[in-house]
């Protein structure tokens, strides 16, 4: 089965419709799928419900299809760093399910275990807790949080081989490995593609049975914040 693709428009054709669920690798703008994101900006569908850490940044990542306002919900943790995303939400135009960030990793790693539920004390006594189931486990209280999946993962990683194999670098190594697993297809883009085999098995992050979609893609890679300092002397 060849899984590489030319880019990702072909990859993503016969896969997109509006309404559907998508899961976006990436923490801040390290590791997000840009291509994929880009591809999806084209095609014109609509009413999405993206799960993602975050939804980029005005004007890059994420954002671009927040501006187009082609996302209807977002399921995220943190959405401090997109003005647009404040004024959506804030005027009813965007839906919100709001996650501490250690539970949203869990409910997709859950989602891509087959595991429809799991306990945790995140949240406990907060809004966060509102209608979920509440059990006590040796005297503490816990609520009941629910694996997340998706039609579709948008995924970014460093290398890949031609079955699908894939290695991440460093920080893009959050969200992306867990949301592979989760979506009925994954499509990962990725800075190279090694033949089958050239990859140290003992270093593979993803194994290729999870990713039915591969291609090389071209990476901006901006920096979200950028700090400096005058040097001295």
């Amino acid at each position: 089965m060849n899984k590489i693709f030319p880019n990702a428009s072909a990859a993503l054709d016969g896969v997109l419709f509006d309404g559907m669920t998508i899961m976006a690798g990436g923490f801040g703008l390290c590791g997000i799928p840009e291509n994929a994101i880009n591809a999806i900006l084209d095609s014109g569908i609509k009413d999405l419900t993206i799960i993602s850490n975050n939804c980029g940044v005005d004007g890059f990542g994420l954002g671009k299809l927040l501006d187009a306002k082609r996302i209807r919900k977002m399921v995220s943790s943190y959405v401090g760093e997109n003005k647009e995303f404040e004024r959506q939400y804030l005027s009813g135009e965007l839906e919100l399910e709001f996650n501490p960030q250690g539970t949203l990793a869990e409910r997709i790693r859950a989602g891509g275990a087959g595991i429809p539920g799991f306990y945790v004390k995140t949240g406990v006594g907060t809004v966060i807790a509102e209608g979920k189931d509440h059990r006590d486990f040796d005297g503490e209280t816990y609520i009941m949080e629910t694996g997340l999946t998706a039609d579709l993962s948008i995924v970014k990683a460093w290398k890949a081989d031609t079955q699908g194999n894939l290695i991440y670098r460093k920080t893009a190594r959050n969200f992306n490995p867990m949301m592979a697993t989760a979506g009925k297809v994954t499509l990962a883009e990725v800075e190279e593609i090694v033949e089958a085999g050239e990859l140290d098995g003992d270093h593979i992050h993803t194994p290729g049975i999870f990713v039915q979609r591969l291609i090389r893609g071209e990476f901006e890679k901006r920096i979200e914040q950028r700090t400096t300092r005058t040097r001295e002397g």
